[in-house]
C-alpha cells in the first residue's frame, strides 16, 4: 500500500521556491519516507546523507552547489 497523498509543511520561502520544480518536490518526499519509516539496518542519518546528494544532483546540482550549501547551513546553525 503505497499510496502517496500531498502534505503541508512550514518550509523557508527560498525552500518553498525551489520546491515548485516537481522533480524536487518528488525527491524531498523520497527523503522524507526514508526518514521516517527507515529499513530494517538501514542508517537514516547516512542514508538521509546520500540520498540528500543523490536528489540535489538529479536536480541539476554540483558537488561544488552542495557543499557551498552545507557550509552555509554550518554557519547559520552555529551562528
Amino acid at each position: 500500500m503505497n499510496e502517496v497523498v500531498t502534505i503541508e509543511i512550514e518550509v523557508a520561502q527560498e525552500t518553498a521556491q525551489a520546491l515548485r520544480d516537481p522533480r524536487r518536490r518528488q525527491a524531498v518526499g523520497r527523503l522524507v519516507d526514508r526518514m521516517v519509516r527507515p529499513t530494517e539496518g538501514n542508517d537514516p542519518p547516512a542514508t538521509v546523507l546520500m540520498e540528500t546528494r543523490r536528489a540535489a544532483r538529479e536536480a541539476g546540482l554540483i558537488d561544488a552547489d552542495i557543499d557551498a550549501e552545507i557550509a552555509v547551513h554550518r554557519v547559520e546553525r552555529t551562528s
